[in-house]
């Protein structure tokens, strides 16, 4: 079966150490590698004490991508913390927008354009505060941040949104009615739909699914997606809020149930972190 448009995958990577207590971005690399996706989001990448040619972000995208941005959140004197973007397609107008609320963990959301064969497309990831109040904030940002204008536009990551009608899924459903269903986390048995795909403008979600052999590497699933864009995105129908917008995952794989700145290609990478810890 022929994939239409885009696919794309977001996964909190916990900093590459499994439930084993063992650091291996070989085997998150491996596993990443089985979906082919066209863009990746990670979250949770820990160089602190990784750092030169090991250092996390520079072994994922030499095998999973050649075009990259960075988010740092975080930043050590040996490392840093945060999440990134891997494209295996050319990324224009990247920045970074600070999320942060208050004494809270410092947040951010990266906004990018993809330069893909089927036309731009706007992509936004990020990985959201724990805290109601904060996400309620948070998610009024990324509303405007992901707005359609036109593209397709996808908003991906961990939304740490514990139900299915939270601050994220109210704010976003009006400009990115598409959204994945399936439950992430805690990985070894999915309860809560965390991580999530959400799409809007000539977009939509043709199947969607989750690979279970990830709760040996990781405390969340991955979350996979096919997108079609433009005049693959299909019948409006496809781009509800809808189960039948969700599918069974390719064979082999099991199912589950289910204050905006420019920023060069690796935002960060003066060495200051988006937000002082407090």
């Amino acid at each position: 079966m022929t994939r239409p448009g885009l696919r794309v995958l977001s996964w909190n990577i916990h900093g590459g150490i499994g439930p084993d207590r063992r650091y291996d971005l070989g085997r998150i690399v491996d596993l990443v590698a089985r979906h082919d996706p066209d863009v990746i989001a990670f979250q949770e990448i820990d160089s602190r004490g990784r750092a030169g040619e090991n250092a996390p972000l520079a072994v994922l995208c030499e095998a999973l991508g050649e075009h990259a941005a960075e988010g740092r959140t975080i930043v050590a004197p040996d490392g840093h913390y945060g999440h990134a973007v891997i494209s295996r397609y050319p990324l224009a107008d990247t920045g970074v927008t600070d999320l942060s609320f208050r004494s809270r963990e410092p947040r951010c959301a990266i906004a990018t354009h993809l330069e893909t064969p089927h036309g731009k497309v706007r992509l936004v990831t990020v990985h959201l505060g724990l805290s109601v109040w904060e996400r309620r904030m948070q998610s009024a940002v990324l509303a405007a941040l992901a707005r359609p204008h036109g593209l397709p536009s996808i908003v991906m990551g961990d939304f740490n949104d514990w139900f299915s009608f939270g601050w994220v899924r109210r704010r976003l459903r009006t400009v990115l009615p598409a959204r994945t269903m399936q439950r992430t986390f805690p990985a070894a048995r999915p309860l809560f739909r965390l991580d999530r795909i959400y799409c809007g403008g000539p977009a939509a979600i043709h199947r969607s699914w989750t690979d279970a052999q990830a709760r040996k590497i990781s405390d969340h699933l991955p979350i996979i997606a096919d997108i079609g864009i433009g005049t693959q995105a299909g019948a409006p129908a496809a781009n509800r809020e809808a189960r039948a917008a969700i599918s069974m995952p390719p064979s082999g794989f099991l199912p589950r149930p289910s204050r905006h700145s420019p920023a060069s290609h690796v935002p960060g990478e003066d060495g200051r972190p988006l937000a002082k810890l407090r």
